[in-house]
């Protein structure tokens, strides 16, 4: 089992976006039981899934209690893909972690899915505290989605900050060009800067991810969003395999 987090201390990047259509093809095109674990309590996955949520508020209670995860954990629409949504109660997460004192509870919750899961992928809230620190340590990946803007490359630099802090077991970060529209100046200076980092295009494909309420490979398979998805998923598996 490998698990990989899409983070970001800035908003508006397209994480949660990403997320969810990574958690996707790990799930149908590299046939790999998948959980997407959602940690950011807009339930923003749930929602690109269209996976409603539940009324009672209980994402926090496996944290709290010792609940058994699979309690919570949803089918998704999609063979293989799992989803565990978040909701209003994990917003008092990091403080209700800092109190417990447990620095890898995630970690050890996200070892006991091991079982059942070949790829765990979480879609981070925009924070840097107590749960950004435990989603590090629970990872063996991080993923951070650029979009190209000074703003973001000083996000990622926050980002690197934070993982490195971990210390040197800390997992490996790989950077993803997002939003990528390289007819404008900035895009094209940024991507002829980082020719290696995976990117993935401006694309209404992905912005229609939201109304469609699906992710791109699942209605537009053959648009150069979706192929660039399944591209960075490979760069994904390598990574993870050179660990």
């Amino acid at each position: 089992m490998a698990s990989i987090a899409v983070y970001s201390v800035k908003g508006g990047v397209g994480k949660t976006t990403l997320a969810v259509n990574l958690a996707w093809v790990a799930a149908s095109v590299s046939r790999r039981k998948t959980l997407l674990w959602d940690l950011d309590a807009s339930n923003g996955s749930g929602f690109l899934l269209g996976v409603d949520p539940r009324k009672k508020r209980s994402a926090d209670s496996i944290f709290a209690d010792g609940s058994a995860p699979a309690r919570l954990i949803r089918h998704t629409d999609y063979t293989g893909l799992h989803l565990l949504p978040a909701d209003e109660s994990i917003r008092a997460l990091d403080r209700q972690l800092d109190r417990m004192g447990k620095k890898k509870r995630l970690a050890k919750l996200t070892e006991g899915l091991a079982k059942t899961y070949d790829r765990i992928i979480f879609d981070c809230p925009p924070v840097l505290n107590e749960l950004s620190a435990q989603i590090i340590r629970a990872a063996d990946l991080v993923i951070v989605p650029l979009p190209p803007s000074p703003l973001s490359a000083r996000a990622f630099e926050v980002v690197v900050e934070e993982v490195r802090g971990q210390g040197k077991g800390h997992p490996p970060i790989l950077p993803v060009l997002s939003m990528l529209d390289l007819r404008r100046s900035l895009h094209k200076a940024a991507r002829e800067a980082n020719p290696k980092w995976p990117a993935i295009p401006l694309a209404s494909a992905v912005e229609q991810c939201a109304v469609e309420r699906r992710p791109v490979g699942a209605f537009a398979p053959r648009s150069p969003a979706a192929r660039a998805i399944a591209q960075l998923w490979t760069a994904i598996e390598r990574k993870l395999a050179s660990k």
